[in-house]
């Protein structure tokens, strides 16, 4: 089952500060909560050329993404119509979409509300609870309004559907390094990420009168072997540390 996620978020009014991201920290929980992970975010402006090819990539890369944002019916929503450029697919009236948005707004559905209907051929919709108006799914992106409280639900309600199966849940196990620099732990840290490559091992240094670094590793399965090699490690350079309490 996939375990990582994308997450990108689309809108010029994000980039410029006249909005407030509030995708990303609600998606890094709602994927922790169910023992997944965020592999990366992208924050994209509203253009076209640019979202073409970074959904074209992403398609490529296999990960199931989210998408948030440009699928509305203004002139500057691009994103309906980048995701079909991006799987060489048209856009088409979606049955199930105009029927979904003529029994929400009647005969106020045209001639503008009705162009969110207009979806990449071959994609499956993504029921909008606060509206009707449904987003879509399309070579496992799922693509959907880019105000969180349409949104966010409607994720959940992707992952529920999609991705309920249970899974092996990333751990970290971590260490407090005191008195002395980054510098001397690179050849410990270089052996180390060599002999447990499967696992990513971090160095977070936290500068203040009462510095520290906080070394661990991170993954999912067996990481007490890379962890006990780590204390081992910095014990042999001499260096006081402590655990530190997992989260």
């Amino acid at each position: 089952m996939d375990q990582e996620f994308g997450l990108i978020v689309v809108g010029d009014e994000i980039l410029k500060g006249k909005r407030r991201d509030r995708h990303f920290e609600a998606f890094r929980q709602m994927l922790g909560e169910r023992g997944l992970t965020l592999a990366w975010l992208q924050l994209l402006p509203d253009d076209p050329d640019l979202l073409i090819r970074r959904l074209r990539n992403s398609m490529e890369e296999g990960l199931p993404v989210f998408s948030c944002g440009g699928i509305g019916a203004t002139p500057d929503d691009h994103t309906r119509h980048c995701a079909a450029a991006a799987a060489q697919v048209p856009l088409v009236a979606h049955p199930e979409a105009v029927a979904e948005i003529e029994a929400r707004f009647g005969a106020d559905a045209y001639p503008n509300r009705i162009r969110m209907a207009d979806l990449p051929q071959g994609c499956e919709l993504i029921p909008n609870p606060h509206n009707r108006i449904p987003g879509f799914s399309l070579n496992r992106h799922y693509f959907l309004p880019g105000f969180p409280e349409m949104a966010h639900p409607m994720a959940r309600w992707v992952l529920d559907t999609h991705y309920s199966d249970p899974v092996v849940r990333e751990r970290e196990l971590a260490i407090k390094v005191y008195e002395t620099p980054e510098s001397n732990l690179m050849p410990l840290l270089q052996r180390l990420t060599t002999a447990w490559p499967q696992f990513k091992l971090y160095s977070l240094p936290r500068l203040g009168p009462k510095g520290f670094i906080e070394l661990g590793f991170r993954g999912r399965g067996n990481l007490e072997p890379a962890f006990d090699a780590l204390c081992q490690g910095v014990e042999l350079l001499g260096l006081r540390y402590e655990p530190v309490d997992p989260a």
